[in-house]
């Protein structure tokens, strides 16, 4: 075993963490959106406002987590594999808009500061799950590129 190999390592075995975490993450947001949107197995037609900020935070730990422990760590240079370096340049911009509209989502529907108004909520909602359905999309090619050996 050479000297730089324990660090490949600790370094692989740092990816497949951050990998599970954001996966882990994307599968409550998931969870949360079908739960606020009514899908099976949740029927209700309108959320509470306690499930919709719930939803809103979970929303906005997901996208936390995305930027700041994956994109701003290849971004700063700390990602050495030149492949995942160039597939992040690549789906970063589309990733960006769609943490954006997500942006625009939580900042409507958290009701921490604001009344809240429902009467667009199933056009947002919609709009929103186009987006974090390319998110997940370009975050998979990531995903790939990162697992990769």
């Amino acid at each position: 075993m050479t000297v730089s190999e324990p660090n490949k390592i600790d370094r692989r075995g740092g990816t497949q963490e951050m990998v599970r975490k954001l996966l882990d993450e994307r599968q409550q947001m998931l969870l949360m959106f079908c739960r606020v949107a009514g899908l099976e197995p949740f029927k209700d037609s309108t959320p509470s406002v306690d499930v919709l900020q719930e939803f809103c935070q979970v929303l906005v730990d997901y996208s936390a987590f995305g930027h700041f422990e994956i994109y701003e760590r290849i971004v700063a240079g700390r990602e050495r594999r030149s492949q995942v370096v160039e597939v992040a340049r690549e789906v970063y911009p589309r990733i960006a808009e769609a943490s954006e509209v997500a942006v625009e989502f939580n900042d409507k529907y958290d009701a921490s500061d604001h009344m809240l108004d429902l009467k667009e909520l199933d056009k947002d909602l919609g709009k929103l799950g186009e987006e974090i359905a390319v998110r997940i999309e370009m975050e998979d090619h990531i995903i790939q590129a990162l697992t990769a050996r």
